[in-house]
């Protein structure tokens, strides 16, 4: 009987599911190699954070400054969802189990040992693909100005290493119906969930779908002539992707098509694979019908064929919550690969990491 057998033994079935997952995590942490002890995988959930810091501080202003930071909502979704699910545990309780999960922030805040506030990363301290976040500080009030200063550095950072996550599974597993598409009608590498096996073809238009009554998840890719700077600006690319759309994807009737509701969708510049970008993020409806949904769209320049392709990434999910469901179509919005791109360029560098997320490496 080999150690992980005998492991399974003592873990009672009632445990799975709670808390932190501690069978689980138990699980990963005994996986061997040669009969040695090998590294184990970070255990957790996507989104998952777990905050290292004295009880007394956590329920203090203090801790309400950083719980408040990590409890915001997720921008562009119909409802309410929070960005993590939060766990809070004492330094004195840290055990190895609780070690490997996957996204940590440890608070130390002790004048006589630093003079300001910094916040600092490192990774696979104590497992695979973990990510530490340290935040030192001199005082609670340097503290709370910090974080609360510092509010989209957290989120964003936080956020990008679950996208990096995401990157690194779909180059291993994802549709290859969605890729050969892509490539045949855009010439284009992409990379998506496994589970869009149905799709429709356009001119200049793709739409790969799971094809489920409910839970309805999809990528959609189209192309347009590039005109420019002018092109970049959210009245351009809205009025672009309704064009597109009401060709492309109507309803039952002659007078029902898909739409954006521009005033509860956001257009701002990000930086794709080293490149300009434009992300819009927020809201579909169908005219004329019930259904509607969350939608999020990377439109990029093809320099070598002088047009501007545009992935996007819908849910239509009325009956479910559609924080996990758009997350995993927006990580393959940066899976997209331009004729001119070559492969290596799908995993984020950590310089690039660095530069965006504002957070600093201890390495």
């Amino acid at each position: 009987m080999n150690i992980l057998h005998k492991l399974q033994m003592y873990i009672r079935p009632s445990f799975i599911g709670r808390g932190l997952g501690v069978s689980l995590m138990l699980l990963l942490f005994v996986s061997c190699r040669n009969g040695h002890l090998a590294t184990p995988t970070a255990s957790g959930r996507p989104y998952e954070v777990l905050v290292v810091m004295d009880k007394e501080q956590w329920e203090a202003p203090v801790g309400r400054a950083l719980f408040d930071v990590l409890d915001t909502d997720i921008p562009g979704l119909p409802q309410p969802e929070r960005s993590f699910h939060i766990s809070q545990v004492s330094p004195k309780d840290m055990n190895r189990t609780l070690s490997i999960f996957r996204n940590i922030i440890e608070v130390e805040i002790n004048p006589s040992l630093y003079t300001q506030t910094r916040m600092k990363f490192t990774r696979n301290v104590y497992a695979q693909d973990q990510i530490i976040l340290r935040i030192r500080s001199n005082s609670n009030e340097s503290f709370i100005e910090y974080v609360k200063e510092h509010r989209q550095d957290i989120i964003d950072f936080l956020t990008r290493m679950e996208m990096n996550r995401l990157c690194r599974d779909l180059t291993r597993k994802y549709s290859k119906l969605t890729f050969d598409l892509a490539k045949e009608i855009f010439g284009c590498e992409l990379r998506a969930p496994e589970e869009l096996k149905n799709y429709k073809k356009g001119k200049d238009f793709l739409w790969t779908t799971n094809n489920t009554a409910t839970g309805m998840v999809s990528i959609m890719m189209y192309s347009y002539p590039y005109e420019g700077p002018e092109t970049f600006n959210k009245k351009y690319i809205l009025h672009k992707r309704d064009s597109v759309l009401r060709i492309n994807m109507p309803g039952s009737d002659p007078d029902m098509f898909m739409q954006t509701d521009t005033a509860f969708t956001d257009v701002k510049p990000i930086v794709v694979h080293h490149k300009y970008a434009m992300e819009a993020r927020g809201l579909w409806f169908m005219r004329n019908d019930c259904m509607g949904g969350p939608f999020v769209s990377h439109s990029r320049v093809d320099t070598e064929n002088n047009r501007v392709v545009v992935v996007e990434g819908f849910v239509f999910a009325p009956e479910k919550m559609k924080r996990g469901l758009m997350r995993r179509m927006e990580g393959s919005l940066y899976m997209l690969l331009l004729p001119e791109e070559q492969q290596s360029e799908i995993e984020t560098n950590l310089e690039e990491e660095k530069a965006e997320s504002g957070v600093k490496s201890e390495e």
